[in-house]
């Protein structure tokens, strides 16, 4: 991945969103007289990220601005703080095009939101999208169900990104997201994750339809989704799971005897949420795991 080839940065207190809209004009402008360069968003990339996400939100968007060009909206709730007002950062990075003399520009957008305008973000992201481009928002840690903010959020999104190892309310949390299933397209990284393993389990066909018992050595998240999965593809709820708390998926048993390893190296935060951002419908299998797992 190539180093930002400029940095530009603009910061504002108790702003207006037109502010925001002013400076990104100005910084796209400064950019584009000293460098040649292209604006190619490919999306908005909302993101909803308490303060204790902050850092790894900021991690994984520097891993994939290069391969998703995006306006992205940190969007970060303070919802105690005594005054209501918003805070702003905007940053314009820009990457070289190889063999090509332009560079291509990802504008980040750092809105913290004071006081009561944590409970109005709908209306703040609003003239912030770019018209006729899809809008994905991350959302960190548990999703506050039902709540203003998140059903505004969902009222203006096409996909719904979670990480349902970041919950600690399992299962029960998985029959409230599948509530969202048929008003928002939903991906979740900790499904992502075990790809590479539910690959190599679908290669034991036909012997692992008469598995009994499932343990997964893994996150909370994994070992679920897994027995859902097996459940629902198999049309059988009588799988029992064992679950072997670990941070990272890192075996599987069928019936006590482990399964082989599959093949290759687990991907980066970076890299799976940059898949999750390529896809654009819903996914039903993922679907069915949940349900069969929230049952």
């Amino acid at each position: 991945m190539a180093a930002p080839l400029d940095v530009d940065l603009w910061t504002g207190e108790d702003v207006r969103i037109a502010d925001v809209d002013t400076a990104l004009a100005q910084l796209r402008a400064q950019v584009s007289a000293e460098t040649p360069s292209m604006r190619t968003s490919v999306m908005t990339h909302l993101a909803w990220v308490p303060d204790e996400w902050l850092d790894a939100a900021r991690g994984a968007l520097a891993g994939m601005a290069e391969r998703h060009p995006s306006r992205t909206v940190l969007l970060t709730p303070d919802p105690g703080n005594a005054m209501n007002r918003i805070d702003a950062t905007v940053s314009l990075e820009c990457y070289q095009v190889p063999d090509v003399e332009r560079s291509v520009c990802s504008e980040v957008i750092e809105l913290r939101l004071l006081g009561a305008r944590s409970h109005a973000p709908g209306s703040i992201v609003l003239p912030l999208l770019i018209s006729d481009l899809p809008v994905f928002l991350r959302w960190r840690g548990l999703p506050t169900w039902g709540s203003p903010e998140l059903e505004q959020l969902v009222d203006v999104i096409d996909r719904l990104v979670v990480d349902s190892t970041e919950w600690d309310d399992l299962p029960r949390a998985y029959a409230q997201l599948a509530l969202l299933f048929d008003r928002v397209a939903v991906s979740d990284i900790a499904w992502a994750r075990t790809s590479r393993w539910r690959h190599l389990l679908a290669s034991l066909w036909p012997e692992i339809g008469d598995v009994r018992a499932l343990r997964v050595q893994g996150t909370e998240a994994q070992a679920l989704l897994l027995c859902g999965w097996l459940r629902s593809r198999l049309g059988r709820d009588d799988i029992e799971l064992d679950h072997v708390e670990a941070e990272r998926l890192e075996g599987i048993e069928l019936d006590g005897k482990p399964a082989p390893f599959p093949p290759g190296d687990p991907p980066q935060p970076s890299d799976v949420l940059s898949e999750e951002l390529d896809t654009f419908t819903r996914d039903p299998i993922y679907e069915a795991a949940v349900r069969a797992v929230a049952s």
